[in-house]
């Protein structure tokens, strides 16, 4: 087997951040929290680079070579708002972006305030929009004011600025400059870190990335695309995601669809495909219990349906007529299929 070097060495250079990063918190934040921290900061400075290209580009081909989002006034960005939002479902001003917040964080005495401030304003920016519930809620379990960062606001602000400054000095930059998926690789390479010491089973919310994308390729063999994918536990949506990494993302048709019944977990799917660079018309996440109220009971068939049985089997079907899978997630497993 041929080992690529270059994409090894980006993976330990990421990797090696990561833990920069859970050296300055270690005792501070427990692995389950931390995780959350991190990946609201990755995704934060995601969708505030994601904005920022996506605009500049745009300048850049009118022949405004100089322009550069991040340096621009709020005031005058706020004419550009009802459009951004249409076409990338979110906003972000440039003041608020996360480059501007962290260079200020040092010398931010309500930093707190400040990021508290932030988070509210991009989930509030796509409210009325088609893109509302995909960013309502998703810095829900990123608590600025948690004690768990330090017993003073003084002492949590230090955290939240060291977390500012290893999430920037990841090497996370424009995936056309990287041979691996940055974002989506560090989110993995998380779930592993934490999937063994969360307190709860470590299939709950994630499986391996090895295995899931062993068992996508058996459930997707002799097709090269399919119309949409769907589980109906997805977990934090590691299985959802594999199809588009084998297939690749033009080949799912329709997207990825899913339901979740734990919140947090539920938040933390919805980031995973914003990691994953799919775009917020491409995915439909559910909160809900899917034995009690399936979300998707209407949707048009499912050619690939994957899921996680009990604690460590994986499940994948690759389907061309309704089919609705019932889970009992402790001891039993009720499975109903209904065909048209």
């Amino acid at each position: 087997m041929t080992v690529d070097t270059k994409k090894e060495q980006e993976r330990d250079e990421l990797h090696r951040a990561i833990w920069a990063i859970a050296d300055e918190l270690r005792g501070a934040v427990d692995g389950w929290d931390f995780k959350n921290y991190v990946l609201g900061t990755m995704f934060y400075r995601y969708i505030s680079e994601n904005i920022t290209n996506y605009i500049n580009e745009g300048e850049l081909e009118a022949g405004n070579t100089d322009f550069d989002y991040a340096q621009m006034g709020d005031n005058d960005a706020e004419e550009a708002r009802e459009g951004l939002v249409q076409e990338k479902g979110f906003f972000i001003l440039p003041s608020e972006l996360f480059c501007n917040v962290r260079s200020a964080a040092k010398n931010d005495e309500n930093l707190n305030e400040t990021l508290e401030r932030v988070f509210r304003h991009i989930e509030e920016s796509a409210k009325g929009s088609e893109s509302e519930s995909d960013f309502a809620g998703l810095f829900d379990d990123f608590d600025v004011n948690s004690n768990k960062l330090g017993s003073t606001v003084a002492k949590r602000n230090e955290k939240l600025c060291k977390l500012l400054d290893g999430v920037a000095d990841m090497n996370l930059g424009d995936v056309k400059d990287h041979d691996i998926d940055a974002f989506g690789d560090a989110y993995e390479y998380l779930m592993t870190m934490y999937a063994s010491n969360a307190g709860k089973s470590g299939g709950e919310f994630f499986t391996p990335a090895d295995v899931s994308e062993l068992l996508t390729r058996l459930g997707t063999v002799g097709k090269t695309e399919i119309n949409k994918v769907y589980d109906p536990a997805c977990g934090s949506g590691s299985l959802l995601l594999k199809a588009e990494k084998v297939l690749g993302k033009d080949k799912i048709r329709n997207g990825f669809y899913g339901q979740e019944i734990n919140i947090t977990t539920y938040n933390l799917c919805r980031i995973n495909m914003f990691l994953h660079d799919i775009g917020f018309d491409k995915f439909d996440i559910a909160c809900e219990d899917t034995l009690i109220a399936p979300a998707h009971w209407d949707d048009e068939p499912f050619e690939l349906i994957v899921s996680i049985i009990c604690s460590w089997m994986v499940f994948f079907i690759p389907f061309h007529k309704k089919f609705y899978t019932y889970l009992h997630l402790n001891i039993k497993i009720k499975m109903h299929a209904l065909r048209s």
